[in-house]
């Protein structure tokens, strides 16, 4: 049994003759957490490594390594020996700088036009998805008078329509005149990203790769090299062995999920990283025709034991999934009841003997024989597995197992 309390910490301020003390409560210390075994992260990076033959690798670690702790991962990877990290924001650049990550950073997102200068301060390499910003970052760097230039990524659209030069006249011409007319700009290489790759009809993803294969030929016999490439993603590593060029781009499967269940998951086995649990913090014996939570949606019909749980939708716990999913409990599965809070949620364990309060629960991971995976949660709330690590990862403390133990 896990059981978290608050933590007093005494501040002591003054503000002229006038001495204030304030006792701060550590918010680390809930009863309901996050636990991210750091070892399972790092064996799905080795698994990945293992079919890339050959490639270098950004790993993703973008929107707090989806949910996992940005910096307590991205040390691991760099640890394993990733080529570079991936972030979709200068501030999570800026995050593993200040940690003293010296991996090279690769910005996936397009860069704010007010931001050039610290993409050059922070030293990231970008993603350049305009002419315009790459006329910008050149600008920039004379500015700067720096000597050595900076490295960007072309992003070429393929069919994300997202980000991107288009396979036209213009769009080969504007490339073209990056390499050749801004100086303090190298093409480091090509960039592109599949909209489908974890379909199991695989023609739209292979379309793709036809057109990026397209033009890059077309800027190769303009006398460009388009050096490393890099256009497979989590479900592209999987499924398209000919999409790998010399950089792979893995994300989710780093942390143990596949982008569907379409996806041959003999061919890269992994271990999901997260789990998610709580306390039971209040027990009680209600009788019949008892309402449970906002809307009086749950009444029991025979005599029942319901618990509380600190853990609500402010926390990650899809609120839609209300009435329809389920916890873990001293190995046994217990129905959520009534409609999830926005701090806490309660359930049923009338089923379940031996039921204490301070009993540890799981959400999301495993208890003895079973297991509540993130695309469970993910279909029963219409969504998808990526956003329900991401979520849960934003406001619960998290407690890291494996190669670093620190909480």
């Amino acid at each position: 049994m896990t059981i978290f309390s608050p933590i007093p910490k005494t501040f002591i301020y003054i503000f002229g003759n006038e001495r204030y003390t304030m006792v701060m409560y550590n918010e680390g210390r809930r009863a309901a957490w996050v636990e991210i075994d750091l070892d399972s992260i790092v064996g799905n990076y080795l698994q990945i490594r293992k079919i890339t033959p050959g490639c270098a690798t950004i790993a993703c670690v973008k929107a707090d390594a989806y949910g996992h702790g940005l910096v307590k991962v991205a040390w691991e990877l760099v640890k394993s020996g990733t080529e570079y990290l991936g972030v979709a924001t200068l501030a999570e650049a800026v995050a593993l700088r200040t940690a003293g990550i010296r991996t090279p950073i690769v910005l996936l997102s397009a860069v704010p036009r007010g931001n050039i200068k610290d993409v050059l301060d922070i030293g990231v390499i970008p993603v350049v998805t305009t002419f315009d910003d790459a006329q910008l970052l050149s600008e920039m760097v004379g500015r700067a008078g720096r000597k050595k230039p900076a490295e960007v990524f072309i992003a070429i659209e393929t069919g994300m329509g997202r980000l991107g030069f288009l396979y036209t006249v213009k769009g080969i011409a504007q490339i073209l005149q990056i390499q050749s007319d801004l100086p303090g700009v190298h093409i480091k290489g090509l960039f592109s990203h599949f909209a489908t790759a974890e379909d199991e009809n695989p023609s739209f993803a292979l379309s793709q790769i036809d057109a990026f294969s397209a033009f890059e030929n077309q800027l190769a016999l303009s006398g460009l090299d388009p050096g490393a490439r890099t256009m497979a993603n989590s479900a592209a590593i999987m499924g398209f062995p000919e999409a790998h060029f010399e950089i792979v781009r893995p994300g989710l499967a780093l942390y143990g999920m596949y982008p569907s269940e379409e996806m041959d998951k003999d061919v890269l086995p992994l271990k999901p990283a997260m789990s998610v649990k709580a306390n039971i913090v209040y027990l009680r014996k209600v009788p019949p025709g008892f309402t449970v939570s906002y809307g009086r949606t749950f009444v029991t019909e025979r005599d029942s034991l319901i618990g509380t749980l600190p853990i609500g939708y402010a926390d990650g716990l899809p609120r839609n999934i209300s009435g329809r999913g389920r916890v873990l409990i001293r190995g046994e599965s217990a129905p959520i009841v009534g409609n999830i809070c926005m701090d806490q949620c309660m359930i049923d364990v009338t089923d379940i003997p031996g039921i204490t309060e301070y009993d540890e629960v799981v959400l999301l991971g495993k208890q003895g024989e079973r297991e509540i995976p993130a695309e469970e949660i993910a279909e029963l709330s219409g969504t998808i597995n990526y956003e329900v690590t991401c979520r849960f990862g934003q406001r619960l403390p998290k407690i890291f197992k494996g190669p670093q133990k620190t909480a």
